[in-house]
């Protein structure tokens, strides 16, 4: 099957980006990615932005008997212009990064929209597999619903994002809300959200061995999380969004992916799922897009306009 082409700034950028990238992602190489560059550590010195936001790490209580969940909470000092906060759960297809990943980006907005970032660090796979890390997020996003008056922002403002895995879980913290009778969320925003543990897509068979997160790593990942049950008929939704049933009674969705990427035809699908039941999702497909092109060619016109369409999205739910 012919993959899409690349944007053109994207595809001149991509040999150099794969130069960095460990080629075909396997269990074994997984220590070794942890300690590489993939996902850089993240100083204060980036989150606190010369006094812009306070930065604090908290252990709060985690589900039932499970350890303590450490948050990253990046408060706006100007605290009389909070109007809500952000709930982030990290990318690192399941088995890398904490909760700095990824945050500085998330902080362009909160200071933009006057809102609280929280960040959790879920324990990752294969050490811990599912349902650890949806249940770390999940208690995460609880006690900061909770303790919305401490923290500063409108509790009615509260919305939930991540990317890639983070965007997965993101989702499925969403849904395990809905059914639980959790934190009511504004929004969830899910920018190239990994949800379905098949692998099987056409967009998964168009991309093996092209782009970044291919199918081969994207079978590492879900492997690392649910073990010889990946693929299978019993894995939760909770682990694998795409494979809920029901996507009636969700709050708002914004989905972004790309076209060139394994991702893209599981992402169309769960929002084309909200809509048959009667939700609310923006959906984007940025044509030519490979995974995270936006964080790793920032400069493109095409990463441009998909950040511009994120904020846009923030402003109507954060206005509505």
């Amino acid at each position: 099957m012919k993959p899409p082409p690349f944007d053109t700034e994207l595809g001149a950028a991509l040999p150099a980006i794969t130069e960095m990238m460990p080629g075909k992602l396997t269990l074994d190489m997984i220590p070794a990615m942890r300690g590489g560059e993939a996902l850089p550590p993240v100083p204060d010195e980036m989150l606190t932005r010369d006094g812009t936001f306070t930065v604090e790490e908290r252990q709060v209580p985690g589900l039932g008997q499970d350890p303590e969940v450490s948050l990253l909470i990046c408060r706006p000092t100007a605290t009389d212009r909070v109007l809500g906060c952000l709930y982030h759960t990290h990318g690192g297809g399941m088995i890398m990064g904490d909760n700095r990943t990824g945050v500085p980006d998330l902080l362009d907005w909160a200071d933009q929209f006057g809102l609280v970032v929280v960040s959790v660090d879920y324990r990752l796979a294969p050490e811990t597999p599912h349902p650890g890390p949806v249940d770390d997020c999940y208690a995460g996003l609880v006690w900061t619903a909770a303790h919305a008056a401490e923290l500063g922002f409108d509790s009615d403002r509260l919305l939930i994002a991540g990317g890639s895995a983070g965007g997965g879980l993101a989702a499925a913290v969403a849904l395990k809300a809905r059914d639980e009778g959790g934190p009511a969320l504004a929004g969830q925003m899910l920018m190239c959200p990994m949800l379905d543990d098949r692998n099987d897509t056409p967009s998964a068979d168009q991309m093996d061995g092209l782009g970044v997160w291919d199918r081969t790593a994207n079978e590492t990942g879900w492997t690392a999380l649910l073990g010889d049950a990946r693929g299978g008929p019993d894995v939760s939704p909770y682990a694998a969004p795409a494979r809920a049933t029901d996507l009636s009674g969700l709050p708002p969705a914004f989905i972004d992916v790309g076209s060139a990427e394994t991702f893209r035809d599981e992402d169309v699908a769960y929002a084309t799922g909200i809509w048959q039941a009667g939700g609310a999702a923006e959906l984007h497909v940025w044509p030519g897009g490979f995974h995270g092109f936006d964080m790793m060619v920032p400069q493109a016109q095409i990463s441009q306009d998909a950040k511009a369409a994120r904020v846009q999205w923030l402003r109507r739910i954060l206005d509505a």
